[in-house]
């Protein structure tokens, strides 16, 4: 098999639609039918363990004999995914659009997504904290991109997810989206809390100005996934996914808060993979939706009223897609042990959200595979599994295609012989957040100790 390897031994992610068309599920635990699945690791048994106390990583010894360590790959990552936010910026004054970022790039040239505002919004506190762009810089930055943020058009304070980065005007047709605002609002309050006074009050204009319960439908009593002013509301999110945090910052509101019983109220099915230990699990069963909340909101130690611990929770998702990748590594090219995290990416026919592995839906057969794997897919996980990302991470690093200006390349597939040619604003956002996590809580030491995240935890029973 053609497979990338070390010169050594090894040692041993836009809007994506994660709801349910079945109603009145059962939460029936259920196992994947693959045969000889490889054994599932165990995961850390503390947080501080799982990130400071693995083995030793090999290295990678390029074709010139120069050793490159791990540490080197983070850095390359982090600083490329952070150049990506910092340029791919309109930052003309006094343009209607200052502060927007771009959805993707090359593609998709001045169009850009509010999710990835509000990933960039986190990304330039930490590029302050690692040095990459002056306290200054970012601060003038941050409070510009806020007042653009104030003066778009909004829904009930909810954004259009897809917008003109020169005009800031809805493109596409593109729908409301309670996600994307939520993750916006994510990158707003994280800078407010970060830099305080005058930041901090427009982050909390944005926010107090969110009419949550206009977006949740009364007759299931759970959020709506989009609006359009030409269709209506559209979707619900009845299922697990990417959305924790949307009941998190609804809870915490003072101006429009919501209860806790949307929270209880979408589907929690479980299911395992091969011998692994049942967990909640997405409908697509993409790895992203197992990450995306976790890059502001630290869940370690914290179980809800029903004694449920999403950081656990997506240690087991991440071993799931580990050993998925290991139980198809005679089958595919690409997928293996230091090739994993089935996560919504680009592939060879375009933009696919079905990308997942199992479990997913109630018969696991609603996430796709051709082969296609995304950096970003095990990447956003490394606080879940340290030791195995970095490996993959050296794997990555081993690959010249994968590599541009921006750090890796969206995607990959070695059975079709492709590699993407663009970057997009999310799968940056994630990597670029969770390795500023692993290494030293960059984010979680400024967002746990926001007062609306305390309040919706607390307001959902989330405690430690």
């Amino acid at each position: 098999m053609n497979k990338p390897i070390f010169s050594i031994l090894i040692l041993a992610l836009i809007f994506t639609a994660c709801t349910s068309p079945i109603d009145n599920p059962s939460n029936i635990d259920q196992e994947v039918g693959i045969a000889n699945v490889l054994e599932t690791e165990n995961p850390a048994i503390t947080k501080a363990a799982s990130m400071t106390d693995a083995p030793t990583l090999p290295e990678i010894t390029t074709t010139q004999e120069r050793v490159i360590r791990v540490e080197e790959v983070i850095e390359y990552e982090m600083k490329g995914s952070f150049d990506f936010f910092w340029e791919q910026t309109n930052s003309v004054a006094n343009s209607s659009g200052f502060g927007l970022i771009r959805d993707r790039y090359p593609g998709s040239e001045g169009i850009s997504s509010i999710a990835s505002v509000g990933f960039g919004l986190t990304a330039y506190l930490i590029g302050i904290e690692k040095g990459y762009i002056s306290y200054e810089e970012g601060y003038e930055r941050v409070i510009k991109t806020l007042d653009t943020l104030l003066s778009l058009e909004r829904v009930e304070g909810f954004f259009y997810h897809f917008i003109d980065m020169k005009t800031g005007k809805r493109v596409w047709n593109s729908e409301v989206s309670n996600i994307d605002t939520a993750i916006l609002l994510m990158g707003a309050l994280s800078a407010g809390e970060y830099f305080g006074e005058e930041v901090e009050a427009r982050a909390k204009m944005l926010y107090d100005g969110v009419n949550w319960p206009w977006f949740i439908d009364e007759t299931r009593n759970m959020f709506y996934m989009a609006y359009t002013p030409e269709k209506g509301f559209a979707g619900h999110w009845d299922f697990y996914a990417e959305q924790l945090m949307l009941y998190i910052l609804a809870a915490g509101s003072d101006t429009y808060p919501v209860n806790d019983t949307t929270y209880y109220g979408f589907t929690r099915h479980y299911a395992k993979f091969g011998d692994g230990k049942p967990f909640i699990h997405s409908w697509f069963g993409s790895i992203f939706t197992y990450q995306f909340t976790h890059a502001w909101i630290d869940f370690w130690g914290y179980s809800d009223k029903e004694k449920v611990n999403w950081f656990d929770n997506s240690v087991e998702a991440t071993l799931a897609h580990l050993n998925f990748a290991k139980a198809m590594d005679h089958k595919y090219i690409t997928l293996g042990p230091n090739s994993w995290g089935l996560t919504a990416c680009d592939g060879p026919e375009g933009y696919n959200g079905l990308y997942g592995a199992p479990p997913s839906g109630f018969d696991n057969r609603q996430h796709f595979v051709d082969d296609t794997i995304a950096p970003s897919g095990a990447i956003g996980s490394i606080i879940f599994l340290p030791e195995q990302t970095q490996q993959a991470m050296l794997n990555y690093y081993s690959i010249e295609e994968l590599k541009g200006q921006y750090g890796f390349l969206d995607s990959y597939n070695l059975s079709e012989d492709w590699y993407a040619t663009d970057v997009i604003g999310i799968d940056k956002g994630i990597t670029l957040l969770m390795l500023a996590n692993f290494e030293d809580d960059t984010v979680y030491e400024i967002m746990m100790k926001n007062k609306y995240l305390v309040q919706g935890l607390e307001r959902l029973q989330i405690t430690q």
